[in-house]
């Protein structure tokens, strides 16, 4: 009988290699200690500035829209409608995010500080619904800023002979160019969001400051305003309430806070930073998230007043010249179209681009949680295969709603306040686990506001939770297929063995390490002398060998991978190696490899059967990371190491 030879492993081709050059490997079977890897080390980092240009070429171009949409919801009453948001934005959603960009400066999110709330099943549940909400999010924001700019290039009078009925071709058109830049690399997407930004912003300055000096030079529109506001509410409280009720048709201008925490590890931080306190980055990350939101406050608020004073009531309706883009409607009337003609292509630009916002966000959350719970395969940690995934995904999406704007706003809003509101109710409880009274009471007033917002938000467009459920259920779905077909790979990441540990395992010269497993009960001697009996009997153990006894206690079998510990333990004349873990064969496999990369001979390891029904023996390994131990070791062996020669032996007996 000759020996089955190990399988050849191919090289690589220049596309995969290419494909994968950002990608982080799993652990080599003969180097299962090595030194954690920081997380920064992946990234490239940028100034803070640039980094808000990312974020912000999504929060930016909300003011494309944005007045029409304030005008459409509260008439007359639109700056003020403006100001709950302005305020909102400072007040609330500016501390509470500059919080969780102090206590998640990873690129986690809110999420992770939410994920720390609860253990085990319950919180990675809890992580795949919030990550589900993110994928709608994000994703409906890539291919709604798409349609979106698509639907301004199609109206316009010089292209709509040309793309007229189009619609769905330049979406795709539009998606797969963003795609295509960020296979480029993320430097690449920031170098194009600096110019998009600084120069959508520029010619949006120009037009406010234009129709500002409009408005100051005819007080009457003034006057005027205030005339209607007196005659429409009787009093300052029914003004204001009337502005309360009308903020939640509003909130999409709050967009853009939750990628401004996720993409942090973009953020250039100090020379003194550390992964454990990484204070220049958090510094900076905060200091992103205030200019954003002040840039956008200021901008909110004046267009709003522009906008109410200089157009018509009846050019915010649906078709009407102000429809979906009241700044450009003056950009063009104040100022010539040729400056319009160059404002209209800043605004396609920057609505095209938003995608790239929510694309930067994906990819910093998604390789941070899924492949950590074995939810996704090994290949997701690497940015350029996830990039073409989310691509597919926006291609579905698009050609499901025909690249229909208004079908896709609801699931929008859905998304990113149900973020923002988790994202509150995080904060609110990270401030009393500190003891923080005021600020505990500050963060749960802004969590009922956001909870209401989305409340009314659910109600009014129920479309939106349909399509966010719909991704969760993917999520969850893609988590579940891959945690089970990935259950039996080798999931250390490194062994620790304390001193007695590394004193039990030398001194053995050339003869193999032999170990007998054992579920430790009383710990005493007679457990020990009792079980060696049955395994010697059962196992045909070669007599005068030493034996080892080998137990795992499993921690929590929810995370995937994880860092096993070993300690060593005499009990009379037996010695114990006892490891913590995450799945008992899994934990086995990973201290046999380590063993045999220490002593230069694979080790040999006895069990005795286990007689439960094979279903709940499954059942058990995927939820509890115990089951039928014994060939589910050697399962994650053969697929660790091909060469028999080398690979550790497993007997099973009784």
């Amino acid at each position: 009988m000759t020996t089955p030879r190990p399988p050849v492993q191919r090289s690589p081709s220049a596309f995969q290699r290419w494909l994968l050059e950002d990608h982080r490997p799993v652990p080599n079977p003969d180097d299962l200690h090595p030194e954690p890897r920081p997380a920064s080390a992946a990234h490239h980092t940028h100034p803070w500035w640039k980094v808000m240009c990312l974020t912000g070429v999504d929060y930016f171009s909300t003011l494309g829209y944005q007045p029409g949409i304030a005008a459409l919801a509260a008439g007359a009453l639109a700056p003020f409608a403006t100001l709950v948001l302005v305020i909102v934005t400072l007040f609330g959603a500016l501390p509470m995010y500059r919080r969780v960009a102090r206590e998640s400066p990873h690129g986690d999110g809110s999420i992770s500080m939410l994920e720390r709330l609860l253990s085990f099943w319950p919180s990675k549940l809890l992580v795949l619904v919030l990550i589900g909400f993110v994928a709608t999010g994000f994703v409906i924001t890539i291919t709604l800023s798409a349609a979106d700019a698509a639907a301004h290039l199609s109206e316009n009078p010089l292209l709509k002979p040309v793309l007229e009925g189009k619609q769905v071709g330049v979406t795709l058109v539009l998606i797969a160019l963003l795609g295509a830049v960020f296979l480029r690399g993320f430097k690449e997407a920031i170098g194009i969001a600096v110019v998009i930004v600084v120069v959508y912003l520029g010619l949006t300055a120009v037009v406010v400051g234009k129709g500002a000096s409009l408005v100051l030079a005819q007080p009457q529109l003034v006057t005027g305003w205030f005339q209607t506001l007196g005659q429409l509410y009787a009093s300052p409280l029914a003004l204001i309430g009337a502005a309360l009720l009308v903020f939640p048709r509003l909130a999409l201008g709050l967009s853009g806070f939750e990628t401004g925490v996720v993409v942090m590890p973009l953020v250039k931080g100090d020379a003194a930073d550390t992964e454990a306190l990484p204070a220049g980055r958090i510094r900076n990350a905060r200091r992103l998230l205030t200019t954003a939101a002040l840039i956008m406050s200021v901008f909110l608020l004046l267009s709003s007043l522009v906008t109410t004073f200089l157009i018509p009531a009846a050019a915010f309706q649906p078709g009407g010249e102000a429809s979906g883009r009241a700044l450009a409607y003056l950009a063009h009337r104040q100022l010539g179209e040729v400056f319009g003609s160059f404002y209209d292509v800043s605004t396609v630009l920057i609505l095209w681009f938003a995608g790239a916002s929510a694309m930067a966000g994906l990819l910093n959350i998604v390789p941070r949680y899924l492949p950590r719970y074995g939810m996704a395969p090994e290949w997701t940690r690497a940015n350029r295969p996830l990039v073409l995934v989310f691509i597919s995904v926006a291609f579905l999406v698009t050609l499901a709603f025909r690249a229909d704007v208004d079908a896709q706003a609801g699931a929008y809003a859905t998304g990113v306040l149900a973020l923002m509101t988790s994202a509150a109710v995080a904060v609110t409880l990270s401030a009393l686990r500190h003891r923080e009274r005021g600020l505990a009471l500050g963060f749960a007033l802004i969590s009922v506001i956001f909870i209401y917002t989305s409340a009314v938000t659910v109600v009014s467009q129920p479309e939106g939770l349909y399509i966010a459920l719909l991704f969760i259920l993917a999520v969850l779905a893609v988590s579940l297929i891959s945690r089970v077909s990935r259950s039996t790979e080798l999931r250390a990441e490194r062994l620790d063995l304390d001193p007695h540990a590394l004193h039990l395992l030398s001194g053995h010269g050339e003869r193999p390490l032999r170990f007998v497993a054992n579920r430790l009960d009383t710990g005493d001697v007679t457990e020990y002398h009792l079980k060696g009996l049955e395994v010697a009997y059962a196992t045909h153990l070669p007599e005068g060998d030493r034996i080892l006894f080998l137990e795992v206690e499993v921690d929590d079998a929810s995370e995937f991978s994880d860092v096993i510990e070993v300690r060593g333990v005499t009990v009379g004349e037996f010695g114990i190696l006892r490891a913590r873990g995450h799945s008992v064969p899994n934990a086995l496999a990973a201290f046999l490899l380590h063993v045999r990369s220490l002593t230069g001979v694979a080790p040999h390891v006895y069990f005795e059967w286990d007689h439960d029904s094979p279903v709940r023996n499954a059942m058990r390994f995927l939820v509890s990371g115990e089951g039928d131990i014994p060939p589910l070791t050697h399962e994650i062996l053969r697929q660790a190491e091909p060469d028999v020669k080398r690979r550790p032996v497993v007997h099973v007996g009784g």
